[in-house]
């Protein structure tokens, strides 16, 4: 009797710990399929014309311009968000407001704090705003909710002191790749890169652009290689497919250099890594030859347009992954252009308007197209909702997924913007604009301008480029403190019928390309004290000082 009584308690005892088990591991994988996996694609320097949704990219019979058959997927199944701007039009900050929430005055970085000191407590947002070891992003905000992260691609944000070179020393322009010395070094940056990257919050960090190909360093690897980040984005689905993951892909084009050598005919051996012995084959093959047929077989032939397909292809790679692997169901997908091009380097409207999807399988209610003001800082908050964090967390950005899912959203009625030395709101469909440069500059003797122009074509020669302007006397620019300006704003500054102006008033409604300043037209003075009262705001509720 005793024997049948531990018999009948040792069956049952095991029996309860194995349905308790089971019990236990079906409610995590319920958990985690309720988590929605994140891919945050992020393009870099796209033009409206390579979007065929838009006005732009559809020549006058309405045919597409390009042959994007991903992108076309997303528009056709997902969202456009069609009043999508972002805070601070160049790389570094752009990717700063996307991974953090946050706006780029806010960063904490030596490099950035020191230049806020110099210029008398004026932040002056360039490619300075790095996020700094310790700073919460977009990886550690996922890391928090069990997620699996990942960082592929492009970085150009996240901190990395060992990418100026190997002992302190930057590698020369036409050092040779296979040099044991110079792999040694290559090899050590690039595992230095991996290990900074993985600190901000990512388990996964590879194929890696510490900057964009021009600014690597080395001439012989100034290369695009965009089958190379589309293997990244494929290994990194493929390891973590059985967990919730979030993977941050960041590709370089359509940025300079886009010449065929040396982008979609390239070598895809050829990487920031060094030379590779063999090369990815996650994109259509082979490489250069499926490119051009199919560019021929569009009738697209010696357009230009082989870029934006190749680009393309790997965004497709992902989504095959993710069908693959069974879980681009419980996908949700975005896709994103770091900032406008026709104005980039400037607040004006050709650098702050851009274009985003979002995407996910049988969409979302609002249908294909979100009217609601979207700023880039609003990317993290929207996806953390969707992935079910409860907000005890401020951020300058603003959570969209009301909006998204049909139901009532109340969303941000002004939009700030800063980049350099100026700052801009709009809000009614109005714009304030304003640049103020500290008041020693002010003062700058023709010997002051002169240095500080030859040290600036110094810089940008001293990684191949050429110089902006001979003309100490020129104006500055807004973005760089330069005479003449600096490459980014080099078109606005050329182009612009306003841009030397301290203070700027625009009506985007009646005036969208912003060619009419009524700042001091007397009808809108009451609408001028209102913006500038938007603004002081915006300033006043973040680190340093501007003047209005």
């Amino acid at each position: 009797m005793k024997n049948h009584f531990y018999k009948i308690s040792l069956f049952s005892l095991i029996t309860f710990l194995a349905f308790g088990c089971t019990s236990k591991k079906s409610e995590v994988v319920a958990s985690a399929e309720k988590k929605p996996n994140i891919i945050f694609f992020i393009a870099d320097d796209m033009y409206p014309w390579m979007f065929n949704n838009t006005d732009e990219g559809k020549d006058k019979n309405g045919k597409p311009k390009n042959l994007t058959p991903t992108l076309d997927k997303m528009a056709k199944e997902g969202v456009w968000l069609e009043n999508m701007k972002v805070v601070s039009p160049v790389c570094t900050p752009s990717r700063y407001n996307t991974l953090t929430g946050n706006y780029a005055s806010r960063a904490t970085n030596e490099a950035f704090t020191g230049f806020t000191e110099r210029n008398d407590g004026q932040t002056v947002i360039q490619w300075n705003a790095y996020i700094a070891p310790g700073d919460k992003t977009m990886g550690t905000y996922f890391q928090d909710l069990g997620y699996k992260t990942g960082f592929v691609g492009k970085n150009h944000i996240i901190e990395s002191l060992s990418q100026v070179g190997d002992g302190g020393e930057k590698p020369a322009l036409d050092a040779d790749p296979n040099d044991p010395k110079v792999k040694a070094g290559l090899e050590y940056r690039y595992n230095e890169l991996q290990k900074d990257i993985k600190k901000s919050g990512f388990d996964y960090a590879d194929k890696l652009y510490h900057n964009n190909p021009n600014w690597l360093g080395i001439r012989a690897l100034a290369y695009q290689n965009m089958d190379w980040i589309a293997e990244g984005g494929v290994e990194f689905i493929k390891e973590y497919k059985d967990n919730p993951f979030m993977l941050y892909i960041a590709s370089t084009l359509p940025h300079a250099p886009l010449q065929p050598k040396v982008s979609w005919k390239a070598d895809r051996r050829i990487t920031p890594k060094g030379i590779l012995n063999k090369a990815p084959n996650v994109l259509p093959q082979p490489a250069v030859e499926s490119i051009k047929q199919r560019i021929k077989a569009a009738g697209l032939e010696g357009k230009n347009k082989e870029n934006i397909l190749w680009l393309d292809d790997a965004v497709g790679a992902l989504f095959n992954q993710l069908e693959k692997e069974g879980v681009l169901d419980n996908t949700i997908v975005v896709f994103f252009n770091d900032h406008g091009q026709d104005f980039k380097g400037t607040l004006y409207e050709g650098g702050v308007n851009s274009q985003a999807f979002i995407w996910k399988k049988g969409g979302f209610k609002v249908g294909n197209t979100l009217e609601a003001p979207v700023s880039n800082v609003d990317f993290l908050p929207t996806l953390l909702d969707f992935a079910g964090k409860s907000f005890d967390t401020n951020f300058d950005g603003k959570s969209f997924k009301p909006a998204l899912e049909g139901k009532k959203y109340e969303g941000r009625t002004s939009f700030y913007h800063e980049l350099g030395y100026a700052r801009a709101v709009v809000k009614d469909g109005f714009k304030y604009y304003a640049v103020r440069y500290p008041k020693w500059a002010m003062n700058f003797t023709m010997e002051q301008r002169k240095d500080t122009l030859d040290k600036y074509t110094k810089f940008r020669e001293s990684f191949g480029e050429h110089a902006i302007s001979d003309n100490p006397n020129a104006p500055f620019g807004q973005l760089e403190m330069v005479p003449g300006g600096g490459g980014a704003e080099h078109n606005a500054y050329l182009n612009h019928p306003h841009f030397t102006e301290p203070d700027q008033l625009y009506d985007l409604k009646n005036d969208p390309e912003e060619k009419v300043n009524l700042i001091n037209d007397p009808k809108y003075a009451e609408k001028l004290k209102e913006l500038k009262a938007e603004l002081k705001k915006y300033i006043e509720s973040l680190p340093g000082k501007f003047e209005i």
